[in-house]
């Protein structure tokens, strides 16, 4: 891999396992261009890593990831046509985790929303940090879970609660998030790095081709319906993008207010 190229993830290696840190701790991950490009090919790059047969994601700091950037949000906004290039990376990110035949640990350090909480979901094991919580809070800011949260999400938990949670945008903590199936488990903050490393060991000493395949045959009807959901689910995002309601809902968070909609 080409680390080099990268200016918003970071990367390390503990015997053959490749972590990969988002790394923009000041804003606490949230996602930007920069970093949402990288993270369409991050995965394609990792899976083609000689060195390595397991891949962990965490994030720097306080945070595994805040979801989208705000000023990221207003670019998108003011220039809808870069929503084509943002939609195609979308796709990419969520088509790149499925298609990796290396089991992917997601290490959740902290809060992991919107587009964090999405790629947390996809990966094969989940991980966190009690003090963490997950959500997709992508109705609170006046957009549509677009970029995988309506595919993951009614598969890890059904689509009752999937369904409460995205529509209302409630973030849960992260033993709930545990209790119900959306993640593995939740331990002590201090617990989670010795978690992690004993699963990844655990993997790594097993037979690696058929974890590997069992991972890829498990995930064929995931993939089945990710492909066929993705499109319209970016379409509606995309419609989202330019109503009232969304630029309403940047405006509030700019100005530290609670945000008034009007349904348009």
């Amino acid at each position: 891999m080409n680390f080099e190229a990268y200016r918003s993830i970071t990367f390390s290696r503990r015997n053959r396992v490749l972590t990969i840190t988002l790394n923009r701790p000041d804003s606490l991950n949230a996602v930007d261009a920069q970093m949402h490009e990288e993270l369409a090919q991050v995965f394609v790059d990792a899976s083609r890593d000689p060195e390595s047969d397991l891949i962990v994601v965490t994030g720097a700091g306080r945070a595994f990831c805040a979801g989208g950037d705000i000023d990221w949000m207003q670019e998108a906004i003011d220039v809808p046509a870069r929503f084509e290039k943002t939609a195609r990376e979308a796709k990419q990110i969520v088509y790149s985790l499925l298609d990796c035949e290396k089991p992917v640990i997601a290490k959740v350090n902290g809060h992991a929303t919107g587009l964090g909480a999405t790629i947390a979901l996809f990966c094969d094991l989940i991980f966190a940090s009690k003090r963490a919580k997950i959500g997709d809070p992508h109705v609170s800011v006046g957009f549509v879970a677009g970029d995988g949260g309506a595919v993951i999400w009614p598969q890890l938990i059904g689509y009752a609660r999937a369904k409460e949670y995205l529509l209302t945008g409630d973030l849960m903590p992260a033993e709930d998030a545990a209790r119900i199936g959306l993640i593995n488990r939740a331990v002590d903050g201090e617990e989670l790095d010795a978690l992690v490393d004993s699963y990844a060991d655990r993997l790594n000493a097993g037979a690696i081709k058929a974890i590997r395949w069992t991972k890829m045959a498990t995930n064929i009807g995931l993939k089945q319906l990710a492909h066929s959901m993705m499109d319209a689910c970016l379409a509606y995002e995309s419609l989202s993008n330019v109503t009232r309601d969304h630029q309403e809902a940047v405006n509030a968070f700019r100005e530290k207010r609670a945000a008034i909609f009007t349904g348009e």
